[in-house]
Parts: structure tokens; sequence; C-alpha cells
């Protein structure tokens, strides 16, 4: 039965399918101590859920194993899409695409029927990213990759670059090995974060990630993240981008037809025009929609602060007039930033 799970996972265009059983993670401690230890920020999700995530039986009181999935979202000739133009902003790589829970669901929900029909009275739940698992540490129980230093899933044959998925069901599979972890000494990811975020090998203070900074905080940006923030406006690559095993990442199947160009290297000056229906046309069907306008533009103004010239302080200072408080806000700081690099007669 394995066999035959994993060649339709792989013909559905996953790059790799392996299983696990459905015993309570082995970081459940942890897990619970980094929350009690308020790292997880403004998360108030991960909380309410954490009973499931450290014990799958409340997912699926009968559940036997999980399947994990691994989709890659490298793509050829990746560095030709960033310009290197003025007042530009930076997208991390997976947002680069339309939105992986859509694109994963629709092959998810074919994989999950087929798992279904091999056992009479099976029962499978299917979830992308949003479920309430540890996914990392079951994938890596499964040997689907190891988690690495900056707390992030890498697989010895796709690098950093994939998306998770699982697939807890009542069916009874064999359990695959578990991977060990492989980063030895290497500490590259840790001194790549721009915020202090890994703050020791295996430990992520969330609140200093510019990830968490950029999309899961709702409210004001800390002034002193802003300037490491960069143009970054939505996610942050910097500690996956250094791992030496990305030397294996290669291009996946599944995402490779949903790649956004458009979205490599977006103009920050017209990110910042901007209304709400305009917002909702040019991010729809992809992650970037998430921050929604007040957030995206928050970001674009910190952005414009950190690398913004003179041509961007027209749309400033339309910004800092904005409805939206926490829009005005940041365009006010970002024509501070502006304005102390440059000389006096040039703004």
């Amino acid at each position: 039965m394995k066999t035959r799970i994993r060649a339709r996972a792989i013909e559905l265009g996953f790059d790799a399918c392996r299983i696990t059983n459905a015993a309570p993670p082995a970081t459940a401690a942890r897990f619970t101590d980094w929350l009690a230890s308020q790292q997880h920020g403004e998360m108030a999700y991960l909380e309410r859920n954490a009973h499931k995530r450290t014990d799958l039986l409340q997912v699926l009181p009968e559940a036997k194993s999980v399947i994990t999935l691994a989709a890659s979202y490298e793509i050829a000739n990746r560095k030709s899409q960033i310009a290197n133009r003025p007042n530009t902003g930076l997208v991390a790589r997976y947002a680069r695409f339309a939105d992986y829970h859509d694109v994963l669901a629709e092959r998810l929900k074919q994989l999950t029927d087929y798992v279904n029909s091999i056992g009479v009275g099976t029962r499978s739940l299917w979830y992308v990213d949003t479920g309430p698992f540890l996914e990392r540490d079951l994938a890596q129980r499964a040997g689907l990759g190891f988690v690495g230093k900056h707390t992030n899933l890498i697989s010895r044959q796709l690098g950093n670059w994939i998306f998770l998925a699982e697939i807890i069901t009542s069916l009874e599979l064999e359990p695959d090995a578990p991977e060990k972890n492989r980063c030895g000494s290497c500490t590259r990811c840790m001194a790549a974060c721009p915020t202090g975020a890994i703050t020791a090998p295996f430990q992520l203070d969330a609140r200093r990630c510019i990830s968490y900074l950029t999309i899961e905080l709702k409210g004001s940006i800390p002034v002193e993240f802003r300037p490491a923030i960069g143009n970054r406006i939505f996610g942050c690559d910097d500690c996956l981008a250094v791992c030496p095993w990305n030397r294996f990442a290669r291009e996946g199947k599944l995402m490779r037809d949903h790649a956004r160009s458009d979205l490599a290297a977006p103009d920050l000056v017209e990110l910042l025009a901007l209304d709400e229906a305009a917002f909702k046309q040019r991010f729809a069907g992809t992650p970037m929609l998430r921050t929604k306008r007040r957030g995206l533009l928050r970001n674009v103004c910190v952005a414009l602060g950190n690398v913004g010239d003179s041509d961007a302080v027209p749309a400033l200072n339309r910004a800092a007039a904005d409805s939206d408080a926490l829009i005005a806000e940041h365009a006010r700081w970002a024509l501070d930033q502006i304005q102390s690099r440059s000389s006096p007669g040039q703004l």
C-alpha cells in the first residue's frame, strides 16, 4: 500500500512522499515551552490548537499514520528575475507563485481519495500548512528531511525550498525511517538572520523574525527592527538561502507552472498607490493577499524608508495622509529616513 500511495503522490506532482505513525511528536514539550515563553508573538492560533499539535488523536481519533509530502518551489533561472532598480521591493520566494494552499489542495484531495479507496472504512484528513500539526517534526520523523538550526525543514534531495503537506489517516502503514540532523557545525543560517531571530541552534524568537513582522504582525512594526527589514515587503529568505544543502535543490513539478514573475521585484512606489480594489485585483490568488492592503502598504513604507530615494517622496507624502493610521505612521517614518539621507535641497 505504501508503495502505491507514494507512486500516486509522485504522479500527482509532489516531489517527495514519506510516512510516519500517529504518535505524539517528540518535540511536543519543547513546543509547549516555546508558547509559554511567548516567542510566538501574536500568533494566537498556535495556542488555541496546541492540544492538537501535541496529540494527533485530537485531530483524528482513529489515526494510525501520517503521510507527509513535499513540493519544491525552486524554479530555474531565479536570479534573472530580480531587477536591480531603485525603489524596488523584495518578496519571499514562496510567495512569487499562485497561493500554494490552492495549488497543493487540488492534488491533495485526489491523493486523499486514493488513500481512502485502498482500505474499507478508511478515514483521512488532508492539510496544507494550516493543519494543527508540528509538521516539520513529523516530516523529520517520516524521513522527508531534517529540521535545521533555523527551525525549517531541509531536504537532502530538495534543499530548503519546499512546501509541506500532510494526510492523517486511519489506514495503518509501515513507517519510513526517520532522518537525522545533518547541520553539523554549520551556523550560516544563524549568522545570516538580519534581526538575530535565531537565538540559538533550533530556537527561533518569532517576534524578531522578518517573516513574522511583515506577515503575521498586524500592528506597527517595532522601530528597532525597521532598518534590518531592508527592502523586504513580504517575508524573508535569508536563513534559507545560505544553507549549503540548497546545492541539491531542483525545480518542482507542481509549482513551476504557477510562478508569478510580476512579484519578483515589484515597484514600491507603484504599490503605494494601490487602493483597496486595486490591491485585491493585483494580489488575488497569491499569498500576499493575506497581509491585506494596510499590512502590505505598511511594509512598503518601511522598505522605502530603507532604500527609497527622492522619487518616492510624493507617494509617501500621500501615504502619510492615508485614512489608515497604520499606513500613515509608517509613511512618516519613511519620510524621516529619506530626509536623513538627503541634503537639504534634494527634497
